[in-house]
């Protein structure tokens, strides 16, 4: 990597953006990895020196720090721009706050970034006796660049997000939502214009300032049938290879409604289907019928173990998923299939995937691998936390050959990687009355032994519309993302 000491006078076009924005003494890390920190009091430093590790970069930083007001360092990508434009983006899913305000990661980590965390007391102390200025923490965030540029690559100009985990830890490593917003004219020195920007971007119908990925709930379609699947391994009563109905239509009790295929008639020549042909072909009568003997209890609880209704933070809060508190029958076969009152957030349903690739074991997600004082000294390092166990090894194992079934030979084709084993699951959600579906895909590779979780929304079908279906749409942004992983 590079490490780029940058004068106030300069002309390179990104720095300029972030000295124009950015408080003295404020550090980051762009795609290339090139460490820009801007500093006024040292406005006559010039040159790019070479860095392998933070030994070199703190070698240099040492020399200029002293009169540092924020010295903060969010490391991988902080550029959300096309390769090779020189413009100066935050990543969109990290600088926004849940509740739209555009303080997301920086509003949740104020007290470190801003050195009024309590771990950071005596530091503070230290510096008043010596008369220095207070100086904030540095995080360290586990964002992959080539992840975050794929999925940003991948959803195009289409409205949705994108999530991937690293199974294992949990570790966020993309975070994608669109639309997207430059925060620059939020920054500008203009008042007028700061304030005119936020009255567009506040007021704005495709609501811009939301992280999709985490702070809006989408009904999961098919990919709930992963969760729907777990339940019925987990008790053991079912296995991969048993018969269950697969009709043309379902008949719903205690109603005249009726839930019917994707496709045009039964899910099997004989009106029956294994549980890994049903998930293979995404039949809904075969898990609107499984829903309902499986049970609201036992459907709410296999779904409360994977996540669904916990209150997180990564550490910006994250909106709860729910599946419902009360339902009925013909509720609960409709919640089965991902659908009814049943709402996740993208977030969750790659922990869904991530916990079948992680022999049923749900890892909290995290966003910060490690907080740094302003000498560098590690003060927080983030040890990857086990959030449950939401199925057996053995009903993982089995969910995992039913999920690789989905790509290989099912509905799960376009997500498929040549070379490569990939499980995962599509949905198609239907979401009001007139609008065509969202389109969604989770998933996880390589199968045998996962590196990267993703999860995948397009709002109402994308480009696609009306003709969208979860393979054919999502399916191909999680290719794009797991190869980049």
């Amino acid at each position: 990597g590079f490490v780029t000491i940058m004068p106030k006078a300069t002309t390179d076009p990104l720095a300029r953006a972030f000295i124009d924005t950015h408080p003295e003494g404020t550090l980051v890390t762009d795609e290339k990895d090139r460490v820009i920190y801007a500093n006024q009091a040292y406005g006559e430093i010039t040159g790019t020196t070479r860095a392998s590790d933070v030994q070199s970069i703190e070698a240099i930083l040492s020399r200029h720090r002293e009169s540092a007001e924020a010295v903060y360092r969010l490391t991988n990508s902080m550029r959300n721009g096309q390769a090779g434009q020189e413009e100066f983006r935050m990543p969109h899913a990290l600088n926004e706050a849940p509740n739209g305000n555009g303080a997301g990661l920086e509003s949740a980590a104020d007290p470190l970034l801003s050195g009024k965390a309590d771990q950071l007391f005596y530091g503070r102390v230290t510096d008043a006796l010596t008369g220095k200025r207070n100086r904030g923490a540095s995080l360290s965030l586990t964002i992959r660049p080539k992840m975050q540029q794929a999925a940003r690559e991948g959803l195009g100009n289409q409205k949705g997000a994108v999530v991937a985990l690293d199974p294992k830890t949990g570790a966020i490593l993309a975070m994608y939502s669109n639309p997207t917003y430059d925060p620059n004219t939020l920054s500008t020195h203009d008042l007028s214009s700061a304030q005119d920007a936020w009255e567009r971007l506040t007021t704005d119908a495709d609501q811009p300032m939301l992280n999709r990925a985490i702070s809006r709930t989408y009904p999961p379609g098919s990919t709930f049938k992963v969760v729907t699947s777990a339940a019925a391994l987990e008790g053991g009563t079912y296995s991969k290879d048993s018969q269950i109905p697969g009709p043309a239509v379902l008949k719903l009790p205690q109603t005249t409604s009726t839930i019917a295929n994707s496709h045009p008639g039964p899910c099997g020549p004989s009106g029956t289907v294994s549980l890994l042909a049903a998930l293979e072909q995404s039949c809904n009568t075969a898990y609107g019928w499984l829903g309902m003997k499986i049970g609201a209890d036992g459907l709410r609880d296999t779904a409360g173990a994977f996540g669904f209704g916990q209150e997180m933070s990564i550490p910006m809060a994250v909106a709860p998923s729910r599946f419902p508190d009360e339902v009925d029958p013909p509720g609960l076969a409709k919640s089965a299939i991902g659908q009814q009152d049943v709402a996740a957030t993208p977030l969750e349903m790659a922990m869904v995937a991530a916990a079948v690739g992680n022999k049923g074991t749900v890892m909290k997600p995290y966003l910060v691998r490690s907080v740094r004082g302003s000498d560098l000294s590690v003060i927080d390092e983030t040890k990857p936390d086990e959030l449950g166990r939401a199925m057996d090894e053995g009903a993982a194992s089995q969910l995992g050959e039913m999920m690789t079934a989905v790509v290989r030979s099912g509905t799960g084709g376009p997500a498929g990687i040549p070379g490569v084993s990939v499980a995962g699951k599509t949905g198609t959600a239907q979401h009001a009355p007139g609008k065509p579906p969202h389109a969604w895909f989770i998933g996880y590779a390589p199968a045998e032994d996962p590196k990267v979780a993703v999860a995948v929304v397009v709002e109402s079908g994308g480009n696609a519309g009306s003709e969208a279906y979860g393979g054919t749409v999502a399916g191909p942004i999680s290719k794009k993302v797991m190869e980049a992983a």
